[in-house]
């Protein structure tokens, strides 16, 4: 677990005057002059109790204490008790903790819970678009995060595999295509046959008769309509797997809108015995108090999107009994879970405080729509190719003696993708920008990806110098690394606050402040000198910035480099 300072100046602080512990630990601040100390108490509050001027009582406490291991000195500056911590004490107190345990104590926190995550979910027959990055990115950093404490987290990519859009390519396949063709280029010729289906539409209206009628017979199972159904499924599926790899993404379902489609009609009746439906214009509907109403079954007896998420999470919560259950999904879709939980409100269902939206704002790529009826989607793998691409050439020219540049090249390409998805909050939108993507020094994955590689070369160079590097009770730590080890002390804190959030961009941002307090702090001070003591002690801060910039970066979904 990390340092608890707060917590040890207070034990200190109490052992000289009686006060309760937790009062004083919610006293402590940071001065904005770091002149002024490292913390600071206000006296207003013991003052009016012990019925004295608080400027008056904070030079009676500062006369009463005396310099030792945590506190070096105390000052009073009017109604403020200033103190002076051991800072080389306290760098090596977190150095000691992280180079020995790392984050262990974190892996406790979920022990026996379950979070259920519906994430990603691009719709089969259409090629993996970047509309679909943010859901992937932010659910795959949430999912890491809370497996990283301790929780057992099911990924669930409900893909969209069900509806009427699927009556209209089974109508464009059997006017247009062909097996060959399908077989050649699936995924690609399956969505050319989509974007024509619109375009002929236009002009034969009958053509969404005759897709209504193949969606029709699909739902009654119908054997053709099933095994074309099925033949784009499984293309599909098998593509999708190919680009998730390459994101380092995996899920443990697969279970899209149609694994539902034979408990629509058990969950139809589970609502209504709730006795909160009512029929309007020969719809299914339930009133909803503060906004429309949710629709169960349209006039025509067919279920919409909201009757199957309420199927779905009716079953997620019989087989995971999770504790969580969240929906990484854009934000247009707000009313759309908000009827939602609502309906499970409704119903009566005491768990359904433990489902949560969790939305993010969209994506812009130079200013292109991204539109699947008109055929200008932005392919993934064309953005991920490119950035591989550039990233290729900068090492090319920045290290060209590296072994397996394809193979960094792939790690900085795809991780610059998604650290400039996750490096702001999630609900902004994105604009995509390549000079910034790919830039060395900016707040970018390159940089993080680029101070990683350095560190881990400075220490082999330290290693082959050292034999090794480790800490042991006897080492005497500087002041200069305090400012790193107050930083790196607040790793642990800031995956909590990450996960307590739903927010991948708190550790992102973290990482990019701790880098940057590495580099001030690697230009401004030799690692390996002369003098052994020093050398080791530095060498054992900057091991420490490797551990949390590595976990960081995968807890991110982002691959490390040892070398670029």
């Amino acid at each position: 677990m990390a340092v608890d300072i707060k917590g040890r100046l207070s034990e200190y602080f109490v052992s000289i005057i009686p006060v309760d512990k937790e009062k004083i630990i919610s006293l402590l601040e940071k001065p904005s002059n770091p002149g002024f100390g490292d913390y600071a108490i206000p006296c207003f509050e013991m003052a009016k109790e012990k019925k004295k001027r608080p400027d008056e009582l904070a030079k009676e406490l500062s006369s009463r204490f005396e310099g030792n291991e945590i506190i070096v000195r105390a000052e009073a500056r009017g109604a403020y008790l200033n103190l002076f911590i051991n800072r080389s004490y306290f760098t090596g107190e977190v150095v000691k903790e992280i180079s020995r345990k790392g984050f262990l104590g974190l892996s406790k926190k979920g022990k026996n819970k379950t979070v259920v995550m519906d994430y990603s979910s691009p719709n089969i027959a259409k090629p993996f678009g970047i509309g679909h990055l943010r859901s992937t990115v932010i659910g795959n950093s949430l999912k890491k995060i809370f497996s990283f404490l301790g929780y057992r987290v099911i990924g669930i990519n409900h893909i969209g595999d069900w509806g009427t859009q699927f009556g209209k390519l089974i109508t464009a396949f059997k006017k247009w295509g062909n097996d060959d063709s399908l077989k050649h280029d699936p995924i690609n010729y399956l969505y050319d046959l989509y974007v024509q289906f619109h375009r002929e539409s236009e002009k034969d209206p009958s053509l969404e008769d005759v897709a209504r009628e193949w969606f029709n017979l699909l739902e009654k199972k119908d054997s053709e309509a099933t095994l074309i159904w099925k033949k784009f499924r499984d293309l599909s599926i098998e593509e999708f797997r190919r680009i998730y790899h390459r994101l380092g993404v995996e899920f443990e379902h697969y279970t899209g809108e149609s694994f539902y489609s034979d408990m629509l009609d058990s969950t139809v009746e589970k609502v209504q015995a709730s006795k909160i439906t009512e029929v309007s214009e020969d719809a299914l509907i339930v009133p909803l108090d503060d906004m429309p109403p949710a629709m169960l079954r349209k006039k025509d007896g067919s279920t919409l999107y909201l009757t199957r998420d309420i199927a779905a999470v009716l079953y997620r919560k019989e087989r995971y009994n999770f504790d969580l259950a969240l929906y990484v999904v854009g934000s247009p879709q707000m009313l759309h879970f908000r009827q939602l939980f609502k309906v499970l409100e409704k119903m009566g269902i005491k768990w359904g405080s433990q489902c949560h939206h969790i939305p993010f704002g969209q994506i812009r790529f130079e200013d292109q729509s991204m539109s699947t009826r008109k055929g200008n989607i932005i392919f993934l793998e064309e953005v991920m190719d490119k950035a591989v691409g550039l990233a290729s050439k900068i090492i090319d020219e920045k290290s060209p003696h590296i072994d397996n540049k394809m193979d960094v090249a792939e790690a900085v390409g795809v991780g610059s993708i998604i650290f400039n998805d996750l490096r702001n909050s999630r609900i902004k939108d994105i604009t995509f920008n390549w000079n910034e993507v790919l830039n060395f020094n900016g707040e970018t994955g390159v940089y993080l990806q680029y101070t990683h590689a350095r560190i881990s070369s400075l220490l082999e160079k330290y290693s082959q110098k050292a034999g090794g590097v480790s800490y042991d009770d006897s080492l005497q730590f500087g002041e200069e690394g305090y400012d790193i080890a107050i930083l790196l002390n607040d790793f642990e804190d800031t995956i909590l606050k990450s996960a307590q959030d739903f927010e991948p961009s708190i550790i992102a941002r973290y990482l990019l402040e701790l880098a940057s307090a590495f580099n001030t702090f690697y230009n401004a001070h030799r690692v390996i000198t002369e003098d052994e003591g020093i050398s080791r002690t530095r060498a054992l801060v900057v091991l420490c910035v490797q551990k949390v910039l590595k976990t960081g970066l995968e807890l991110l979904g982002i691959k490390v480099v040892e070398e670029m």
